[in-house]
């Protein structure tokens, strides 16, 4: 009786990369790297094993306990594989925050792992976009990490049309609550847990918690006023709250920087993570195919407290998934056909020439940054060009016996199906031409 074969599939919410695959993403990646790099923010990473305790004490139960794989070592500590990379580099800032110069713009590309059910743009396994600014306190840093955020979608050709930037502020928020619903605290907290999921439950289920937390339905019908209130509209219901003359100055500037066709103001929007202190957005795709949050961030002023004493630096940053943003280039026609095309050079051989000689040739082309490679093996040459074709070399450099005598090659274009000689020595300067 045979064994029974291991499957080929991935782990249920994880995904295989093939060269096709890894091509795409590597090419939207670099793109953002190039807007990060261009707006300098530096490169950091951290292990993917921290403590289970940085996420209990400020992400929340629910994405601590319930969203992340964690287990005991072996010296008795309980590690999380990380879900997210905030704690994480929070830890990074207070390790060193009397070395670091502020204010530091910092940014990742981690693969995290979240323990939860697999759907449309959500996966057990994924990387996420981290972009954050440590050292500043005034919403200028919140305009600039939301402008950041914008610049990634254009760098891609998207405009207004495709996606928006919902955008509210918890310091107002929770002075809205406190004077609507005269609560705050613990109270207020799990009042916008309810609007956090207002609109992933039906309109009964939302009411019906909101009575359970002891709102009448006069001020229920306040709040439901406040999600359809412009940015001045409902900053005039608290105007003294610090986080209304926040969003304020903040909405002035997008208006100066001609980025407010990209945003608008959302009292829903809370973001359910419970460290975040003052503004907080989501950006939404508008594709009817894929209406849902890409991705977010805010302000969590008091996170790196948890790692230093009487820490209070200042921090606002946001995170967006690989595959959220995969799926907004794919619903709206972003990803160009030629996005991977390049010079790529095949060698082919010939039984007549020896095989140091391609290897000259392929050694003075990588010299001069010229990616080739040369056949390996014994296929007949009509089957080198058939590989060649298959794995997308857009050249193949054919050298037989006469070739060689004569000090030349022919370098055959596969798009253009043109073939010219080339001397030996001109090699290099016809791919650089």
């Amino acid at each position: 009786m045979s064994a029974e074969l291991l499957s080929t599939q991935p782990y249920k919410g994880a995904r295989d990369f093939y060269p096709e695959d890894m091509e795409l993403r590597n090419w939207f990646l670099g793109k953002v790297r190039d807007v990060l790099t261009l707006s300098a923010y530096d490169e950091y990473n951290a292990p993917m094993l921290e403590s289970l305790d940085i996420y209990v004490a400020k992400s929340g139960e629910e994405l601590a306990k319930k969203q992340t794989y964690n287990f005991e070592d072996r010296g008795g500590r309980k590690v999380a594989i990380r879900p997210e990379m905030t704690p994480s580099v929070a830890r990074l800032v207070a390790a060193r925050l009397q070395q670091l110069n502020m204010p530091l713009r910092w940014y990742s590309i981690p693969n995290l792992y979240r323990n939860e059910q697999p759907q449309r743009g959500r996966l057990r396994e994924f990387w996420q976009i981290n972009a954050d600014i440590f050292g500043c306190n005034s919403y200028e840093a919140d305009l600039e990490i939301i402008r950041v955020a914008i610049d990634m979608l254009l760098c891609f050709g998207a405009d207004e049309s495709m996606f928006v930037v919902r955008i509210n502020n918890r310091r107002f928020f929770n002075d809205v609550i406190a004077k609507i619903c005269d609560m705050s605290g613990e109270d207020a907290r799990l009042v916008s847990k309810v609007i956090d999921r207002r609109e992933k439950v039906t309109r009964e289920a939302y009411v019906a918690s909101l009575v359970e937390l002891g709102l009448t339905d006069e001020k229920i019908a306040k709040l439901d006023a406040l999600y359809t209130m412009s940015v001045d509209e409902a900053t005039a219901i608290c105007p003294e709250s610090e986080g209304a003359q926040e969003l304020q100055r903040l909405f002035e500037d997008l208006r100066a920087l001609d980025l407010e066709k990209y945003c608008i103001f959302d009292f829903g929007i809370i973001r359910g993570l419970d460290y975040y202190t003052g503004t907080v957005f989501e950006v939404f795709d508008k594709h009817p195919e894929n209406t849902r949050a890409m991705f977010g961030g805010g302000r969590y002023d008091n996170l790196v407290g948890l790692f230093a004493k009487n820490a209070q630096l200042p921090g606002v940053g946001f995170g967006c998934g690989d595959v959220t943003l995969q799926n907004f280039l794919e619903c709206h026609g972003l990803i160009p056909e030629e996005y991977s095309k390049k010079i790529k050079v095949l060698i082919t051989r010939f039984d007549d020439v020896p095989f140091v000689n391609y290897s000259k040739i392929a050694n003075e082309l990588r010299a001069n940054g010229i990616m080739c490679t040369t056949y390996i093996g014994t296929k007949k040459f009509g089957k080198q060009i058939d590989y060649a074709s298959k794995e997308h070399f857009s050249h193949v450099v054919i050298m037989g016996g006469t070739e060689l005598e004569n000090g030349e090659v022919k370098i055959k274009d596969l798009d253009a199906h043109e073939e010219t000689t080339v001397k030996l020595g001109d090699i290099v300067e016809y791919f650089n031409r």
